[in-house]
């Protein structure tokens, strides 16, 4: 009896880091969308909780199994990474920086790893190159959106009123597609470590992880969403469009590839293809090296918490 209440405490751990990444990563889905003024706060959230929590259901395994693999994993490693990886994350939420989750998990992972001088490399190397992969292969994916897009709807020629109401409906629809990829790729980042330790089973990983994550995105994620969406470049909804279809497209390869990489990564990365497609001279600089220094620092804070945290209390 002890015992389950102790392990149901450090569960808690994985919580807060769910809630921490809906605070964060989920708002990046509909950032540009909200910014805009197309859609809602409060619709976005709603589509943003029902359909994370479908994502997990339905594709959050493969993630859990190459997350949770780069190392061995005991219920006292998983509340060390959770609670590592969530204070690290819940930092750069309140300077209000979309922070790569993913990036601050394998930092934390890492650290554990460091100490009992076990690391899966050939699993990191893979993870690692995913995230090259991810800005990159958002803003190719937003370059050919906009390049088709725009000759279709020339052709078609749909008269300016109906182009609102198609492009609301399309950017609710992409983030919903947005929110169901985040969820199957990013549960894992929440309850992979518990499912590896073997406390958890996939289908409790996944409904936990993505409940915390819609709670997170319900709560506390307005201020990221503005960032994303008008910080680095202003976009019409129609570029809105773009960045939240390129940034699902992006994250739902990467979860069916069985890696879990970061939605602000592949939003941003979005944003910059439509940067490059308009006028490059429109994008704040100043704003996106803000951003980058969030990827960088997420991961050094998770691993040196992690590595001090778990040397103190379980060495």
């Amino acid at each position: 009896m002890v015992f389950f209440s102790l392990s149901y405490l450090k569960l808690l751990g994985g919580i807060y880091l769910g809630w921490s990444l809906g605070s964060n990563g989920a708002a990046t889905i509909f950032g540009t969308a909200v910014s805009s003024g197309m859609v809602k706060f409060r619709t976005a959230v709603v589509f943003i909780a029902i359909f994370v929590i479908l994502g997990a259901l339905i594709g959050g395994m493969p993630g859990m199994k190459t997350l949770g693999g780069l190392t061995s994993q005991n219920i006292n490693t998983a509340f060390v990474i959770s609670i590592s990886a969530a204070v690290a994350v819940t930092l750069l939420t309140i300077l209000k920086l979309p922070v790569s989750t993913s990036q601050a998990v394998v930092g934390a992972i890492l650290g554990i790893g460091i100490l009992q001088k076990q690391i899966n490399l050939s699993g990191l190397r893979k993870v690692v190159i995913c995230w090259i992969c991810t800005p990159v292969g958002a803003a190719i994916i937003a370059i050919l959106l906009y390049i088709f897009l725009t000759y279709t709807l020339r052709k078609i020629d749909i008269h300016f009123l109906n182009f609102d109401k198609i492009v609301r409906i399309m950017l609710i629809l992409s983030g919903a597609y947005g929110a169901y990829a985040l969820g199957a790729n990013n549960v894992a980042n929440v309850t992979g470590v518990y499912y590896q330790a073997g406390m958890l089973t996939p289908f409790s990983a996944a409904l936990i992880g993505s409940i915390s994550i819609a709670f997170g995105a319900v709560t506390y994620s307005r201020n990221v969403m503005m960032t994303v969406g008008k910080s680095v470049i202003h976009l019409n909804a129609f570029c809105a469009l773009i960045v939240v279809l390129s940034g699902a497209i992006t994250v739902d390869i990467f979860a069916h590839i069985g890696v879990p990489v970061s939605t602000s990564q592949a939003v941003i990365g979005a944003v910059l293809g439509v940067g490059v497609v308009r006028n490059i001279k429109e994008v704040n600089f100043k704003a996106l090296y803000r951003i980058f220094l969030g990827w960088m620092v997420a991961p050094v804070i998770s691993c040196v918490l992690s590595y001090t945290l778990y040397k103190i209390f379980y060495m």
